[in-house]
């Protein structure tokens, strides 16, 4: 089996500036050529360094795909490092410098003859031709050794493969690597693994458990000829993960609680509301980074204090005296009152003590009660995080909002 390096070449991923999302991509489709992704290196815009981690990069892998460092300035050093390290002469290719002065005439701007570098190609390699930019990719195959090359904005980058590397790579494809994740929440990452220990076992698929904030995931990774063999392989063994798992999965390869429930609630026809006080506005504000959102939620109220809480949500004056703000009676009448208002299919409701301090009661930092108020449902959890931080209890709480709408909703289709 081949394996792979990928190089990610830029300071300004090194400071932080930028995310790196070009060694993700390129992991999971390399994956699908069967080519397995060892390390992922990233290195600053200098030249000595730049040059070790490519020697250290071929020394230990196939190929090494390194992406960035492809423009016209000084510090755009990536080509001729790696030209030099493989033993490659770089010349002008009239075709492409054409091709630049014409992409630049196309939009209306004097081409700085600086750009004129990016026309520089290997004497004996391959070159990608760009369709969404001006530095071309590069292709270069020496000794057993493969390096490609490859622009660093994405959208430059992912048609480049697509269009240009996957073909190139073919040589290197030992079938196909295919990999889906089970994604679960209200257990815990190593309840979740006990249950499932045997199936950690295998070697074909692969079943890994990672842990994120506040759900646990299941990996499922089989390897086979093709694409439709690796899945025939995983389809058994994930249908064995949810049956133990059962409600506790929430989606194979869903990007995110709120990306399920707004499916949901789309497929359902359901529209939901939200009362929040701890988490102070962070459901809505999920719920709404999901194209097509409104058609499924109209209103969101914060009620921090408990005298809004009474005028808003209605929730009784003798209730928040007697329970306090946090307690399952609060969150139970803030539901009500939430669905009441506004007429909504789903009322859901947020209160607990996001921390650092506590509310002045004994009850502790990262308690929180969540409910759920249905025309034929209602429900209440209680979550205690133990957790002293107060961004990962209003995420945490969040989440588990989420989860109710989408547990109540199973519940009601099944």
């Amino acid at each position: 089996m081949s394996v792979c390096e990928i190089l990610s070449v830029g300071t300004e991923i090194l400071l932080g500036d930028i995310l790196n999302t070009n060694s993700k991509y390129l992991s999971t489709e390399l994956a699908k050529l069967g080519i397995s992704v060892l390390r992922h290196t990233t290195v600053g815009d200098n030249h000595d360094r730049l040059a070790a981690a490519l020697q250290t990069a071929l020394s230990r892998s196939d190929i090494v795909i390194a992406t960035g460092g492809l423009g016209p300035t000084a510090d755009d050093i990536t080509r001729d490092v790696c030209c030099e390290v493989m033993g490659f002469e770089l010349e002008l290719d009239e075709k492409i410098a054409d091709g630049i002065r014409k992409y630049f005439a196309s939009k209306g701007y004097d081409m700085p003859e600086s750009n004129l570098r990016q026309a520089y190609v290997p004497v004996g390699g391959t070159v990608f031709e760009n369709n969404h930019g001006t530095a071309p990719g590069l292709g270069l195959k020496k000794d057993g050794k493969c390096v490609v090359i490859l622009p660093g904005p994405p959208y430059e980058m992912a048609p480049m493969y697509k269009e240009s590397v996957v073909p190139y790579l073919a040589e290197y494809s030992d079938g196909a690597i295919v990999s889906h994740t089970v994604r679960t929440m209200g257990i815990g990452e190593s309840a979740m693994a006990e249950m499932c220990a045997d199936l950690l076992e295998k070697e074909n698929p692969t079943v890994a458990p990672y842990a994120k904030k506040g759900e646990a995931l299941l990996r499922v990774t089989a390897k086979a000829e093709n694409e439709d063999e690796a899945e025939k392989l995983l389809l058994p063994v994930i249908d064995e993960i949810k049956s133990r798992l059962g409600g506790y999965v929430y989606g194979i390869d869903s990007e995110n609680i709120e990306q399920r429930v707004v499916e949901l609630l789309k497929e359902n026809g359901l529209k939901i509301a939200t009362a929040e006080s701890c988490t102070a506005g962070y459901i809505p504000k999920r719920i709404t980074d999901i194209a097509g959102a409104s058609e499924v939620f109209e209103f969101g109220a914060i009620t921090y204090s408990n005298e809004m809480k009474n005028k808003v949500l209605g929730v009784k004056t003798e209730t928040l005296e007697k329970h306090g703000a946090v307690s399952e009676q609060t969150a139970r009448e803030m539901a009500e009152g939430i669905r009441r208002v506004t007429g909504a299919d789903i009322g859901i409701s947020v209160t607990g003590i996001a921390g650092p301090g506590s509310d002045g009661t004994d009850k502790p930092v990262g308690l929180c009660f969540i409910a759920l108020d249905a025309e034929d449902k209602k429900m209440c959890e209680k979550i205690e995080t133990g957790k002293n931080d107060r961004e990962y209890n209003r995420y945490v709480n969040a989440s588990r909002a989420l989860n109710l709408a989408r547990i109540y909703i199973e519940e009601k289709i099944r």
